[in-house]
């Protein structure tokens, strides 16, 4: 008889213990149902009002920036030049932006979303040059948020994308600025708040960041994590080997325009450390395009090179080429994929709805 109610006692409590817990799956099960169409209602709203603002923005703050430039500094920059100089520096530069197209690709891809690898390609592209001369904040993420939104993608998508493209970048940076650093081919001046030994250290320290990704890549690729309650997947080995073999090459690219219009007076490998110290203390200083930043890294880093003058005279080309005029080509780039996502969806609107 004990044992009846013992057993009557474990079925009664088994019985509770079923209930609550499907009580708990679907008080889940609702929440995860409200914040889908919670996020379904706004989403929406946000592509209908927020993407148009946008661009008004952004052509505001081109107006803005295009008055803090030194236009006839740089144009008197770039009469000092041979033709064939220019035009070898143009050639360079615009491989580099070509080449920084590839990185979305990469988010391609991983992700295998359904937006055409040419239209793919070409909001890098467009996004990059705005990136340059407006900040990450517009051209690297608000920008191509709105292309991508346009051209159909899901926000979680377009943040994979995003994500992946910025870690390409800086994978890259980690990589080429540590191997610089550790080396000693960037010589700080007496002024600096961090010596030699550390600046090594920190080298060091990079490239070890871009060797952890890779083998995190190796042991983990294709693996989903939850990370403030978003889905992410780690790319495979073979992605991530890819996208150190891109950023790596742009940098060099974007190292050789300079040397290129340094004419070779200071060593390579100096000119691209150089660069890509300014390239972070631009991302420090909350200026656009780091108007004035990448002139005094130079300045103080390569005046015991070469005179004053001709080394500024460098800087300024090198803006004109590789920020200003690919700018322009951005602005037109922007302007077809509007056009594009315009037409395509008018396209889609006017066909007749699926029997």
């Amino acid at each position: 008889m004990a044992i009846d109610v013992a057993s009557a006692a474990a079925t009664t409590s088994a019985s509770h213990d079923a209930e609550d817990h499907a009580v708990h799956d679907k008080q889940q099960s609702v929440q995860g149902v409200e914040g889908a169409k919670a996020k379904g209602v706004w989403w929406p709203r946000i592509r209908k009002w927020g993407l148009p603002i946008f661009g008004i923005v952004v052509l505001g703050l081109l107006l803005s920036h295009a008055h803090k430039i030194d236009w006839a500094g740089a144009w008197e920059a770039l009469k000092r030049y041979p033709p064939l100089l220019l035009l070898a520096g143009l050639g360079i530069a615009t491989l580099s932006h070509a080449l920084y197209g590839f990185y979305d690709l990469v988010g391609k891809l991983h992700t295998r979303h359904r937006v055409p690898a040419w239209e793919t390609w070409a909001i890098a592209v467009a996004s990059y040059a705005f990136n340059l001369n407006l900040g990450s904040l517009v051209g690297g993420v608000a920008m191509r948020a709105r292309l991508y939104a346009r051209a159909g993608l899901d926000e979680a998508t377009i943040a994979q994308v995003v994500g992946l493209s910025l870690a390409t970048n800086w994978l890259g940076y980690s990589l080429v600025a540590g191997g610089l650093f550790a080396s000693g081919a960037v010589t700080l001046p007496g002024s600096a708040h961090i010596g030699h030994s550390a600046l090594r250290a920190l080298g060091i320290a990079m490239m070890l960041l871009a060797v952890a990704y890779v083998l995190a890549c190796t042991r983990y690729g294709g693996h989903k994590f939850t990370i403030r309650g978003r889905r992410i997947r780690l790319p495979a080995v073979g992605i991530a080997l890819l996208q150190l073999a891109l950023s790596t090459t742009n940098w060099a690219l974007m190292g050789a325009v300079m040397y290129t219009l340094l004419r070779g007076e200071v060593p390579y490998p100096t000119v691209l450390g150089v660069l890509m110290t300014a390239s972070i203390v631009g991302v420090i200083t909350p200026i656009p395009a780091g108007l004035g930043v990448l002139e005094a890294v130079c300045l103080a880093l390569l005046s015991g090179h070469m005179r004053q003058g001709a080394l500024m005279g460098a800087v300024l080309a090198y803006r004109a080429l590789y920020y200003l005029l690919p700018l322009l080509g951005g602005i037109a780039l922007y302007a077809a994929l509007e056009r594009y996502a315009s037409a395509h969806a008018s396209e889609t609107a006017s066909q007749p709805p699926s029997p």
